[in-house]
């Protein structure tokens, strides 16, 4: 089975957050914050410790860390663009 690539990853994760954002935006910005921050600090630590000591890790996997972090974010940037600001935060 042959692994998926960054840009295929992106698209399939753009997907399902959009679909969160569309089902209900308060629970999605909670979580694209929370996805995005981990993802985040689990790239930068990784960055860290293979600047410290080269490891094995392969290459994709700081790719797919990249992407994971950015498709939150690019989700909801789209989701403002399209729908403007969530209900939750207007009031």
């Amino acid at each position: 089975m042959r692994r998926p690539s960054s840009i295929e990853l992106l698209l399939f994760q753009l997907v399902i957050y959009f679909m969160l954002w569309l089902g209900n935006d308060y629970v999605a910005t909670m979580i694209s914050l929370v996805f995005a921050g981990i993802f985040f600090l689990i790239l930068i630590i990784s960055l860290m410790v293979e600047g410290v000591e080269s490891s094995k890790v392969p290459r994709w996997y700081y790719g797919y860390m990249l992407v994971s972090t950015l498709a939150p974010i690019v989700s909801s940037g789209i989701y403002v663009l399209i729908y403007g600001m969530p209900d939750w935060m207007i009031q």
